[in-house]
C-alpha cells in the first residue's frame, strides 16, 4: 500500500468512526449542549469574535443540532452548516424551523470532504469539532478555509486547546482535570484511564494547543491571528484573510460617492 493511500484509509476510518459516534450521540447532544454553562461561554465568544453582519455568508464546519449555526443565522444573511452525521443536520433543520430560522443550508458531509468554491463566503466559524480531526487534517481544513474565504474574511475557530504539557497551560488543564476525577473515587479513576488511553493514542478526540492553532493560521495564509483562553480547556482562534472586504469597498465606494456629489453640490 502506497503512502498516499494509507493516508487515504487513515481518513476514510476516522470519518466513519466520527460518523458511528455523533449519529449515537445526536439527542443527547441536542439536549445537553444548551445545558453546558462553559459551551455556552465559548459559544458566545465564537460569536463575538465573528461579528457578522446582515450581508455576512457564513460557513459552520461541524455544526451539530445548531448551538452556533441558529444564534449566527439570525445576524447574518445565510449560513451552511455542516455536519458528518445525518441525523445531526437533521435535527440542525428541525430546530431551524421550530426556531422561524429560514435562511440556514444543512450538508451531511465531513469536513475533511467539503467542497466550496473559492472565495465564495466571509466567515467560517467551527465550534468544539476541529479537535475530532487527525492533525494533519486541522491544516488542511485551516488551508481550505483561507481559499474558500473573500478578501477580508475570518476565520473563528473554538474548541479544547491543549497539548500533551509541553507548557504551563496544558499542565494546568491536565493537573486539574485529574484532581477533579481523582476526587470522584473509582469512577473518576477509570474516566482517567479511558481518556488517557484516547487522548494519548489520538484515537477520538486530538486536542492541539492554542499555539499550535495559530501557528497552522498563520501557515495556511491568515493575518491577524489570535488565540484568546475563554474557559478551563477552551479558548478561540481567529483570524483574517488579507485584503479588503467586498463591503468595506462599497462603503468606501459609498462615501466616495457621496463626498463626490457634495463637492459638486457647493460649485
Amino acid at each position: 500500500m502506497t503512502s498516499g493511500s494509507q493516508a487515504a484509509s487513515g481518513a476514510d476510518r476516522n470519518i466513519a468512526r466520527q460518523q458511528r459516534f455523533w449519529t449515537r450521540r445526536a439527542a443527547s447532544w441536542d439536549h445537553g449542549a444548551a445545558n453546558n454553562p462553559g459551551l455556552v461561554e465559548v459559544v458566545q465568544r465564537v460569536l463575538s469574535e465573528a461579528a457578522a453582519s446582515p450581508d455576512t455568508r457564513a460557513v459552520d464546519l461541524g455544526c451539530g443540532s445548531g448551538q452556533v449555526t441558529l444564534a449566527l443565522a439570525k445576524q447574518c444573511a445565510s449560513v451552511l452548516g455542516v455536519d458528518v452525521s445525518e441525523k445531526m443536520i437533521a435535527l440542525l433543520l428541525d430546530n431551524a424551523a421550530q426556531e422561524g430560522v429560514s435562511n440556514v443550508e444543512g450538508r451531511a458531509v465531513p469536513i475533511e470532504r467539503l467542497g466550496l468554491a473559492e472565495g465564495s463566503v466571509d466567515l467560517v466559524v467551527s465550534n468544539y469539532a476541529l479537535h475530532h480531526l487527525r492533525d494533519k487534517d486541522k491544516q488542511v481544513a485551516a488551508n481550505e478555509a483561507f481559499r474558500w474565504l473573500r478578501p477580508g474574511g475570518k476565520l473563528v475557530i473554538g474548541d479544547m486547546m491543549f497539548g500533551r504539557g509541553g507548557d504551563a497551560r496544558d499542565r494546568e488543564i491536565i493537573g486539574s482535570k485529574l484532581v477533579l476525577l481523582v476526587r470522584k473515587g473509582p469512577g473518576g479513576w477509570w474516566r482517567i484511564v479511558k481518556n488517557a488511553g484516547r487522548y494519548l493514542l489520538r484515537f477520538q478526540e486530538r486536542p492541539v494547543s492554542m499555539s499550535a492553532w495559530a501557528a497552522m493560521l498563520k501557515k495556511a495564509g491568515f493575518t491577524d491571528v489570535e488565540a484568546l483562553p475563554v474557559v478551563n480547556e477552551a479558548a478561540v482562534v481567529r483570524g483574517t484573510k488579507p485584503g479588503r472586504s467586498a463591503s468595506g469597498r462599497a462603503g468606501d465606494e459609498a462615501a466616495t460617492a457621496a463626498t463626490s456629489s457634495g463637492t459638486n453640490s457647493a460649485h
